[in-house]
């Protein structure tokens, strides 16, 4: 059923939308980027930012094959810009849980809005699909759903059964929300033994609370660290987007933190502006940067593996990386923080949104 988008003005209400009433991202600004010239949607991108429109024949086969199911992929959804390189290779990111998120991150093109149905039967279609796809590993991940007691972990652990017993020898990543730092809610996911956990960080400490505002930049790094603890032959896995006005020690800081947490696997790719009512880009992030941060991550910080590239999303090399990177031990950070304070898009005050209660990392001084 089709919801008509609310008409409140500016913002990105993308229509169309079959699992809830979408509403608009609100405002673009944020306050890291006062005195910066941040790029404009129409400026030139830089020329290691081309890529080829998808249209090849797998790729039309995977799109009609997904429409008939019903199911939705975060490929489509978030505009990545793999899609043609992944789908003609026969592979996919599903998105479950709807195609309506119930948060309103300022860089994401996923619609934001109230979810109006949980489709229980999408873990059986999308295991059908990954059958049909003859897929070798596939990519799970999800809009957030709060207003479900587990945040939609039932869902997550039923199709990663259904996959396994349809799909007998496909591995299967999972990228999940922090289900507001719900450990039983984590254990539901991680028991159900998926090769590779993912929750994405996707930016620093100090434009957490801008760019993420239902999110707390600790409770993410927190909650890899305890997938760890539960199982600690996971691999996890996370995810940072440049180019939204972050800086170098931030950038630093964010990988000891993780580390910390023993997270495996890091990816860096850059931002892409959706639309006008998301928050500009604020530079682009060269190509031999994103090969020193490898370096960096890997050489000083100690990842098992760090895919770093203009163009990389959390998904890209997904199947290489469940075959050749192996887990590491849990790190010191193993329990949930945060978990019971809210997000900054909970807080009422005086900038409602932008406000991050208790910066630094909890119980320090």
């Amino acid at each position: 059923m089709t919801q008509t988008p609310d008409q409140a003005p500016g913002g990105y209400h993308p229509g169309e939308k079959d699992s809830g009433i979408v509403k608009p991202k609100g405002t673009s600004r944020i306050p890291a980027h006062q005195g910066i010239r941040t790029l404009s949607m129409d400026e030139r991108k830089p020329r290691w930012m081309k890529v080829r429109s998808p249209g090849g024949r797998n790729y039309r086969r995977l799109k009609r094959l997904m429409r008939s199911q019903s199911l939705h992929t975060v490929c489509e959804e978030a505009g990545c810009p793999n899609i043609g390189e992944c789908w003609e290779a026969g592979t996919a990111t599903f998105m479950i849980l709807g195609d309506v998120c119930t948060r309103a991150c300022k860089y994401c093109a996923v619609a934001h809005g109230m979810p109006t149905e949980l489709d229980e039967d999408e873990p059986r279609r999308v295991a059908e699909t990954v059958r049909a796809m003859e897929l070798e590993h596939v990519v799970i991940t999800s809009v957030n759903r709060d207003e479900l007691p587990d945040g939609g972990a039932g869902i997550y652990a039923e199709t990663i059964r259904q996959i396994r017993a349809l799909q007998p020898g496909c591995s299967v990543e999972v990228l999940i929300p922090d289900f507001k730092g719900d450990e039983a809610a984590l254990a539901v996911v991680v028991e159900a033994r998926p090769e590779i956990l993912g929750h994405n960080l996707e930016t620093t400490e100090r434009l957490h609370p801008q760019v993420r505002p239902g999110g707390r930049y600790w409770r993410s790094i927190s909650f890899l660290g305890a997938a760890k603890r539960l199982d600690p032959t996971i691999l996890t896995k996370t995810g940072i987007i440049l180019g939204m006005g972050e800086e170098e020690p931030g950038i630093r800081q964010a990988m000891g933190d993780l580390r910390e947490a023993g997270v495996d696997i890091l990816t860096l790719g850059q931002y892409l502006r959706p639309s006008e009512g998301h928050i500009p880009v604020a530079r682009w992030v060269s190509p031999d940067e994103f090969r020193q941060w490898k370096e960096v991550g890997e050489g000083e910080f100690g990842f098992r593996h760090v895919e770093s590239g203009a163009l990389v999303r959390s998904s890209y090399h997904a199947k290489e990386q469940a075959r050749e990177v192996t887990a590491g031990s849990p790190g010191t950070i193993q329990e949930v923080m945060e978990a019971d304070i809210p997000a900054p898009a909970e807080v009422v005050g005086p900038l409602p949104g932008l406000v991050q209660l208790q910066m630094g990392r909890p119980g320090s001084d």
